[in-house]
């Protein structure tokens, strides 16, 4: 098992290894105290490995209540987390309980947003289930809803008060969701590792699963702990966000975070190369990594339909939007584009 401690407004400690749900209430109750604890999953999640988190709690002498919404994105809106706190407040949870978040990045940014405003918030642990949320959505405090008009526009910086990574959870994720963390290791690579991105190029993810999950836990703690509430650096883990956050509103979410995310970064990387933005164009190293772990590189979208989503993403500010550009690789920098040059930008990432 691996350890990693943020240090950010709040202290707190990541456990990385194999069978730690089982004694994920022994592990709470030792750094946080028992007390009564709401545990919030989606129903793929539920049914998997809610009884056993669960029963470790109350083992521990937690009181354990649970709430279990739909899985998938339509999911992460107002309407459910409405219903989260009403849920918090009908089961008198109170300001010295705590609310967990079991599963992957949905039930990890609704269960976080409910504790950060209920009760002006409460304690909040992270149990990630899959490895897009065990690399980055359980780690560094973001937490959101979203709303018809875009993704993640409803939120707040909430940091939990521990991480429990059990990676053998990830065994029962279908290829195609384990797929979507891949997206994510990979982005830390091209943003600030070259040797960690080489690295990913000559070997399996998965049989390397704790190293490659603690190598990207520790990077984003590096960067959260420098920059919480992304006024500076931490904007370059949205490396191909932007506009993938466009191509999964453009697909009704059917094309998940993870392959849209993909699809961002080879746009981004190659728009920034035609656009003069930098010298060196990283967008065939990224595909070819890309596909060795089974995720798309392109979209049939116009880039006219996603420029006009991405005008309206959360990076924008006035006239400009921020995007993040590779310098080389392992190495990103932010740009403000403006707008009037965005639909361009995207037009020559496409090509």
């Amino acid at each position: 098992m691996n350890t990693v401690k943020v240090n950010a407004s709040k202290d707190y400690n990541i456990y990385i290894g194999s069978g730690l749900l089982d004694d994920a209430g022994e592990r709470i109750k030792n750094e946080l105290g028992v007390c009564s604890a709401a545990v919030i999953t989606d129903d793929n999640v539920n049914a998997l490995y809610a009884d056993r988190v669960i029963a470790s709690l109350e083992k521990s002498g937690f009181r354990c209540v649970k709430f279990v919404f739909p899985h998938g994105e339509e999911s992460k809106g107002i309407a459910v987390y409405s219903e989260i706190l009403s849920f918090l407040a009908e089961n008198h949870i109170t300001r010295t309980d705590m609310l967990i978040s079991l599963g992957g990045g949905i039930p990890g940014d609704m269960g976080g947003f409910a504790a950060a405003t209920f009760l002006r918030g409460i304690k909040f642990v992270q149990i990630p289930t899959t490895l897009l949320s065990a690399v980055d959505s359980s780690v560094g405090g973001k937490t959101a809803v979203n709303l018809p008009s875009g993704k993640n526009l409803v939120g707040s910086f909430y940091q939990p008060d521990m991480v429990i990574c059990d990676y053998s959870a990830l065994d029962t994720l279908p290829d195609e969701i384990f797929a979507d963390g891949c997206a994510e290791v990979i982005k830390y690579g091209a943003i600030m590792d070259r040797e960690f991105f080489e690295f990913l190029k000559n070997n399996d993810i998965k049989e390397n699963i704790e190293y490659v999950i603690t190598r990207c836990v520790e990077m984003k703690r590096d960067i959260v702990n420098e920059d919480e509430k992304e006024t500076g650096i931490r904007a370059i883990l949205n490396f191909g966000h932007t506009i993938g956050h466009a191509i999964e509103i453009n697909s009704n979410f059917e094309i998940s975070h993870g392959s849209a995310v993909a699809i961002g970064m080879i746009i981004a990387s190659k728009g920034a190369y035609k656009m003069g933005y930098c010298d060196t164009d990283i967008s065939e190293d990224i595909k070819e990594v890309l596909i060795k772990n089974k995720l798309p590189v392109s979209c049939n979208f116009t880039a006219e339909a996603l420029y006009e989503v991405s005008c309206s993403d959360k990076k924008r500010s006035g006239n400009s939007i921020k995007l993040i550009i590779p310098e080389k690789m392992g190495k990103c920098t932010g740009k403000k584009i403006p707008t009037e040059q965005m639909l361009g930008f995207i037009k020559a990432g496409l090509e």
